[in-house]
Parts: C-alpha cells; structure tokens; sequence
C-alpha cells in the first residue's frame, strides 16, 4: 500500500513499521521506569500535558546517570496509557 501511495520513495512499510514499535516501545520503557522504577518516587505524571514531570534538581541528577532519559525531560507521551496495558508485564 505504501509504494502505491508514494511510488518513488522506496520505502517498505514492514521495517519502518517494526522500527517505530521498537522506538515507541523504548520510549515507553524509559517513562515506565521514570515513574515506577526503584527509588524514583520524586517523579510524577502530569495528565494535561501528558509528561513526566519532576523538579529541576531530580531530573538533572537522574540525567547525569540514565543519559536516555533526558530526551524524555521536556517531552509529551500521549500514548502512556494504552502503551502500558501493552506492554507492562504481570
């Protein structure tokens, strides 16, 4: 369907496909431990804005240690929610 829709971008639609799960997946896992990982009980969800949310101090000394997380400082995660009932293990 993808190559008939844009015929000369040589794209195939499985890899780009699995290779977005794989992203939204570690992105998720990286929020999921934010919020429910030991000793992380100073992070918070903002509903509103749909973002980890925490103190400059928190996030500056978890950053210094987790490097991967500081694309997830500033960033909105609609998708939490029905990512979790995915993937969150029993």
């Amino acid at each position: 369907m993808l190559e008939k829709v844009l015929p000369h971008a040589m794209l195939k639609a499985k890899p780009n496909l699995e290779s977005r799960i794989r992203t939204l997946k570690m992105d998720w896992a990286t929020v999921y431990d934010l919020l429910n990982g030991k000793d992380n009980s100073s992070f918070g969800w903002d509903e509103h804005r749909q973002m980890v949310v925490a103190k400059d101090a928190i996030w500056n000394l978890y950053i210094s240690i987790h490097k991967e997380a500081g694309q997830c400082r500033h960033c909105s995660f609609p998708y939490y929610d029905q990512l979790t009932s995915i993937y969150v293990k029993d």
